[in-house]
C-alpha cells in the first residue's frame, strides 16, 4: 500500500513546501492538496465550527502543483480533486501536460464534479444540479481522455464542445493517470469505470468496500476489469489515547474517521484497508497545527506504518 500527505491548502507557501519535502525525505509516496479557492463557511476539520471562517487565506492548487513538481522531484503530485466546475476540460488537459512535463511524469490527474456552494455563488460560477454536476464530470472526462491520446479532438456534448482540437505536447506519461474522485453509486462510479486509472473516497473500511463492488458492477456492466483502477480512500487523522475517546470522535465525523484512534487501533484499521483492496491511504493534516504537523505525520509512519 502507497501512503501519500495531503496538504491542507490553507497554509503559507513557505509552510505548505517545508512540510512537503519534509514527506519526501521521510518515505511518504505521494503528495495531494485541495483545489478550492476559499474555505468552506464552517472551515475545515473535524467538527463544523473547526477551522477558518470564509475570509481564510487559500492557495490555489495548479499553480502549487506546477511549483512542487520542481521543489519536490520524487513523489507523486496531483490535486485532491480538481474541480471540474472551476476549468474547461480542454484548459485543464493542457495545465496537466504541462506539469507533467514539469514533474519528470509524476502527475495525477485527479478530478470531481464539484461541491462548495459558497465558492460557486462568491465567484459567480455555476454549481447546477447534481445531475447537471455528474453529467458535466463525464463529459470532461471523455474530453480530458480524447486530448492526451489522440491528435484532433472533436467533442459535441450538452455542456462542452471541441472543433479538432489539437494538444501538443501530449503528456510525458501514456496513459496521464487519471483519477475521479467521489462515492456516488449510480452516477460517479459510472464515470470511474468508464475512464479513470484510479478511484479516491473518503471512507472506513467497511464503505470503502461496499463503494468497491459497486465499482466492480459498473466495470462488468462495460466489460472492464476492475483490477486496471486503483482505488485510493482518506480520512482525517486524529491520535487519541483511549478507545473510547476514538469512538466518540467517530461517531461525530462520521465516514470522515477512517483514520481516528489510538495507535493500536489505527494498525487494524490500515490493515482492513488493505484487506478491502484499498493500493493508497491519503493521510491529510486538516486537524493539527503546522508547528505540529511534521511530528504527526512522522508518529503516523512510526507507530503505524512502520510498527
Amino acid at each position: 500500500m502507497r501512503f501519500s500527505y495531503w496538504a491542507n491548502s490553507g497554509q503559507t507557501w513557505a509552510e505548505l513546501l517545508e512540510g512537503c519535502q519534509h514527506a519526501e525525505t521521510t518515505g511518504w509516496d505521494g503528495i495531494w492538496v485541495p483545489d478550492h479557492f476559499m474555505p468552506p463557511p464552517g472551515g475545515y476539520g473535524p467538527e463544523k465550527d473547526y477551522g477558518s471562517p470564509e475570509m481564510g487565506s487559500i492557495l490555489e492548487a495548479w499553480t502549487m502543483l506546477a511549483a512542487l513538481a520542481v521543489a519536490v522531484p520524487r513523489l507523486r503530485i496531483g490535486a485532491m480533486v480538481t474541480g471540474n466546475t472551476y476549468r474547461h476540460p480542454a484548459l485543464l488537459a493542457n495545465m496537466a501536460a504541462t506539469v507533467d512535463h514539469i514533474s519528470g511524469g509524476r502527475l495525477v490527474v485527479g478530478i470531481g464534479a464539484g461541491w462548495q456552494e459558497n465558492e460557486h455563488r462568491r465567484y459567480g460560477l455555476e454549481l447546477g444540479s447534481f445531475t447537471e454536476r455528474s453529467d458535466r464530470l463525464e463529459e470532461a472526462c471523455e474530453i480530458l481522455t480524447k486530448l492526451f491520446s489522440q491528435d484532433r479532438t472533436t467533442f459535441s456534448g450538452r455542456y462542452y464542445e471541441l472543433d479538432e482540437a489539437p494538444m501538443e505536447p501530449k503528456p510525458l506519461q501514456s496513459p496521464l493517470p487519471l483519477l475521479v474522485g467521489g462515492g456516488g453509486e449510480k452516477r460517479t462510479l459510472r464515470t470511474v469505470a468508464r475512464f479513470a486509472t484510479e478511484w479516491n473516497s473518503w471512507g472506513r473500511p467497511e464503505e470503502i468496500r461496499h463503494k468497491i463492488s459497486v465499482l466492480e458492477r459498473h466495470c462488468a456492466e462495460i466489460g472492464r476489469d476492475p483490477a486496471e483502477i486503483q482505488k485510493s480512500a482518506v480520512g482525517v487523522l486524529i491520535f487519541t489515547e483511549t478507545e473510547q475517546e476514538a469512538a466518540e470522535l467517530q461517531e461525530k465525523m462520521g465516514h470522515r474517521s477512517g483514520l481516528v484512534g489510538t495507535p493500536a487501533q489505527l494498525r487494524q484499521v490500515v490493515a482492513e484497508y488493505a484487506a478491502v483492496g484499498v493500493d493508497e491511504l491519503l493521510v491529510p493534516d486538516f486537524a493539527v497545527s503546522t508547528e505540529k504537523r511534521n511530528d504527526y505525520l512522522d508518529r503516523f509512519r512510526a507507530e503505524v506504518v512502520n510498527y
